[in-house]
């Protein structure tokens, strides 16, 4: 059964992503202009248009072009970059500037996951052991007035007080890739406190939520009955079984970190892939919007896959369903 489980996951998820392809292709082909627009320029006459599109293959069909860009993107040829680059000359690899964004986003997520995953778990059981205490009430607050606030706000409240009113830290995270140290963690400290503040909120209110709903089985009942503390029926029994909904969320803020981050990489002038694909997208840059998205998507696919086989492992009844 879980050999069945895992097969009919991935079918989804490679119809998804394939159906996300498509979207992605005749998203960005119904836009005004093309590559040729972005190499030329607005100066070009109708003939060398033309003639660069016929050169590019940009005048076949849309099929033909979406199953040769598919193809290229099945064998990791993210194509090439066509903004700034002249009428002679061959363009950037698309796989040369997003590797070294990448690396960025994922030391970025993976700080961040470190911190945010242990301390929102936590509180969000201790939320769940002492309920309607005060301890409980200032949590929960907490966690409903951070999720109300949409990231943009948290930045920018931060930057003022951190950066700008007592001068603690820089209100840019530009990287050059030579930093090192403690200049390192002072370029990442505040989009990392600002995604820390956004994405732990979620997690503690799912957390606390779910062992909560798991309280009220009857097997929990039982062991409250039998004198069993509640801090031991909690961790021993209650996290176990709401394992599989916490990491769904774990899964969607994770994936949220790598392709989300659009706002907080803007704002600090961080250079990751989310900014990366802001900036072609004020370029025009196509081909390179077109290999963002789908990393994106298929980052996305991937997370919830994963999260999906952990629900399955975690609940004997998703294991071996009757």
């Amino acid at each position: 059964m879980l050999l069945k489980a895992v097969l009919r996951r991935t079918a989804v998820g490679i119809v998804t992503l394939i159906v996300v392809s498509i979207l992605i292709f005749l998203g960005t082909s119904v836009l005004p202009g093309d590559v040729a627009n972005i190499i030329l320029g607005q100066m070009a006459t109708p003939e060398s248009l033309a003639a660069l599109r016929e050169k590019l293959g940009l005048d076949q069909p849309a099929h033909i072009r979406y199953f040769l860009w598919l193809g290229d993107m099945v064998t990791g040829d993210l194509g090439i970059s066509k903004a700034g680059s002249g009428a002679g000359t061959v363009g950037t690899p698309i796989s040369e500037m997003i590797g070294p964004r990448m690396i960025h986003t994922l030391r970025l997520s993976g700080i961040v996951a470190a911190i945010a995953i242990p301390i929102s778990m936590t509180l969000g059981l201790v939320a769940a052991m002492y309920p309607g205490s005060r301890i409980d009430k200032a949590i929960t607050f907490t966690t409903l007035g951070l999720i109300s606030v949409p990231e943009f706000l948290v930045a920018t409240f931060l930057v003022l007080v951190i950066a700008v009113h007592l001068g603690w830290l820089p209100a840019t995270a530009y990287i050059s890739g030579q930093e090192s140290g403690m200049k390192l963690l002072r370029a990442l400290a505040m989009p990392t406190l600002t995604l820390v503040i956004v994405a732990s909120s979620q997690i503690m209110r799912m957390t606390r939520a779910t062992v909560l709903n798991v309280m009220s089985a009857p097997y929990i009942e039982m062991a409250i009955l039998k004198g069993v503390r509640r801090k031991r029926i909690i961790l021993r029994h209650a996290l176990f079984n709401a394992i599989g909904p916490i990491v769904n969320v774990i899964a969607l803020n994770l994936a949220y970190l790598v392709s989300g981050v659009v706002i907080v990489e803007t704002i600090f002038s961080y250079p990751g892939l989310a900014k990366l694909m802001v900036d072609a997208v004020r370029t025009r840059d196509l081909p390179l919007v077109q290999a963002c998205a789908m990393i994106f998507c298929a980052t996305y696919i991937i997370l919830i896959f994963i999260a999906d086989m952990a629900s399955i492992l975690s609940n004997p009844r998703l294991r071996h369903p009757k």
